[in-house]
């Protein structure tokens, strides 16, 4: 599973990354939080969480006329989503806090996200995301295994792009002309980890190179055949991971110093996920 990321890439510097065409990072749009996003949404956030909305790359035609939509170009946009898809059918939006990962081997076939599988593809921006590995000697204070965080990330220092799906859910409560009637989400798409990452947990999101974005962005390629082929790719030895310190725990704990390795005298029966090694044991 995914639940934290570092999204630590400002808007221009997604743009130049991922070519996009529109910034619309300065748009209003509604937020489901209670309390206003720290850091505020758009800014470097090193401990992204679900809820939040969050840099998204994807490609839409702009708004227009009636009919207009299906003779304009598609363009490359960079939005503000929240974190935890919502439906377009769901009730309210308390459904989007159980929807923040789909599973790569059912998406298709899911009814929560089977339809934006074929129509509504993004690429989430990332420096790399967290893990928590179970300890399979040390307990906590509680005597449960003790829980290691690692942050993960792409070898090769270049920035990670999670395969992700978006919706639109509308608050029928309000009436039409009010932006805040309007929630846009999304949702990361997991897979098998990496041999290695699977000393961390069992799954990782999927990560698309380069190559892959233009047509997994593609808004108008909807053949379930050539989507699969998608979700079922995977690149092992992509990835490089190390244990950090446990404040990446808490939201209200930010920064880049959340990447930071934690200090060797910290880990108690960590596994290191290259060799299998039991650290601090």
């Amino acid at each position: 599973m995914c639940g934290r990321y570092a999204a630590s890439a400002r808007p221009d510097e997604l743009i130049e990354a991922f070519d996009v065409d529109e910034d619309h990072t300065d748009e209003p749009a509604r937020s489901v939080l209670k309390s206003p996003q720290s850091p505020p949404a758009g800014e470097p956030d090193w401990n992204m969480a679900p809820s939040k909305q969050a840099p998204v790359v994807l490609t839409r035609r702009p708004r227009g006329d009636a009919g207009a939509d299906d003779l304009a170009d598609p363009t490359r946009q960079l939005r503000l989503l929240t974190w935890g898809l919502v439906p377009a059918w769901s009730k309210d939006v308390t459904t989007g806090l159980r929807m923040t990962n789909a599973r790569a081997e059912s998406v298709l076939g899911k009814g929560a996200f089977a339809k934006a599988a074929l129509s509504r593809r993004c690429i989430v921006p990332a420096e790399g995301w967290y893990e928590w590995q179970v300890s399979p000697t040390a307990l906590d204070a509680k005597g449960k295994p003790r829980k290691q965080p690692f942050f993960i990330h792409r070898a090769d220092g270049a920035p990670v792009a999670f395969a992700g799906l978006y919706e639109f859910w509308r608050d029928r409560e309000l009436p039409d002309g009010d932006p805040a009637a309007w929630l846009t989400t999304f949702t990361i798409i997991t897979t098998a980890a990496d041999p290695g990452m699977d000393r961390i947990h069992d799954r990782q999101p999927l990560v698309l190179e380069p190559q892959q974005w233009e047509h997994w962005l593609d808004p108008d390629e909807k053949d379930p055949e050539v989507v699969r082929t998608f979700l079922e790719f995977a690149e092992p030895g992509r990835f490089e991971a190390h244990p950090v310190g446990r404040a990446v725990g808490s939201t209200r704990n930010n920064g880049p110093a959340l990447l930071d390795p934690a200090p060797a005298a910290e880990l108690d029966g960590v596994v290191d996920p290259m060799t299998g090694e039991v650290i601090g044991a």
